[in-house]
């Protein structure tokens, strides 16, 4: 077996070694990686929408207090404008395509808004202490597994126009929604929780798409390489020692007066080079003076 070969599948052997433990260490770091990137952006839009419920509150809700006697606008409600400004971002923007949104409240006007089970047990938990803030978590659902952030939602003093007491609140609210809920909140009091969900299938996307990238980059860094060293071999090593196998080969077989390989290296292949050439030099007068 030639020595370029040899070279080449402990270089090849050592590559997938190298190539195997890096993928799978990479494809777990990237996994994490991504699904860290999933709920830093959700706690984007979960800050992003409480801030538009604020200013929903305190801008625009005023403006609407002659209006509201008459007909009741939803734009003054602040769950509507967050929903529905998050809602505009998911339509407008592919890379927020898959973000839920949702308001998850006990006691809300609309009863759309009204907690499931799984969202009752995370609003209560925020009322009584027992879980962190933000709430990060994964669970599992009939379409598949799901990301979710959720954080405490409070009821401010502007949230009191409407939600005080049935007999406070307007007229046409009452029209549009009735009497029997969203009514007896007290300010600073936990009512529900902002919760993102978005499918893991979206983290694992990016994970895939980024682990795809980087080991194409490193099979690509790898055989050039190993090019680079086949290159080095052969000129540094497999052609001298070449040379100088043929010029033993031929003085082996009695042709002294072959011509020496001159090396002009000072390393152990010039010195190599050096040593047959003066065994060669001595082989040749040793037969000279046998014949003499």
């Amino acid at each position: 077996m030639k020595l370029l070969l040899k070279f080449n599948l402990v270089l090849a052997l050592m590559f997938a070694i190298g190539i195997a433990a890096t993928a799978a260490i990479s494809r777990d770091l990237l996994q994490r990686n991504a699904r860290e990137e999933i709920y830093e952006a959700a706690k984007l839009l979960i800050d992003g929408a409480l801030a538009v419920r604020d200013y929903t509150s305190t801008n625009i809700a005023p403006l609407l207090e002659t209006q509201i006697r008459y007909e009741f606008r939803p734009e003054m409600v602040s769950a509507f404008s967050a929903n529905e400004v998050l809602k505009r971002l998911r339509d407008g923007n592919p890379e927020y395509k898959h973000f839920l949104y949702r308001e998850a409240t006990l006691n809300p006007t609309n009863p759309a808004n009204k907690a499931v089970d799984w969202e009752n047990d995370i609003v209560i938990g925020f009322r009584n202490g027992t879980l962190a803030t933000p709430l990060l978590g994964q669970r599992d659902t009939p379409t598949g597994r799901m990301l979710f952030m959720a954080k405490p939602l409070k009821a401010g003093a502007a949230c009191m126009r409407c939600h005080d007491t049935a007999e406070r609140a307007p007229a046409t609210q009452i029209a549009a929604y009735g009497s029997a809920g969203g009514f007896g909140w007290k300010v600073g009091e936990i009512i529900g929780a902002q919760i993102i969900q978005v499918p893991e299938t979206a983290a694992q996307a990016r994970a895939d798409a980024t682990f795809r990238v980087f080991m194409a980059s490193l099979l690509g860094v790898l055989l050039a390489i190993a090019a680079t060293l086949n290159v080095l071999l052969w000129w540094m090593f497999i052609r001298p020692i070449t040379k100088i196998s043929a010029l033993a080969d031929r003085i082996s077989l009695g042709d002294v007066g072959a011509t020496d390989f001159r090396a002009h290296s000072g390393d152990e292949i010039g010195s190599l080079a050096t040593a047959l050439s003066r065994m060669r030099r001595s082989l040749d007068q040793a037969m000279r003076m046998l014949e003499a």
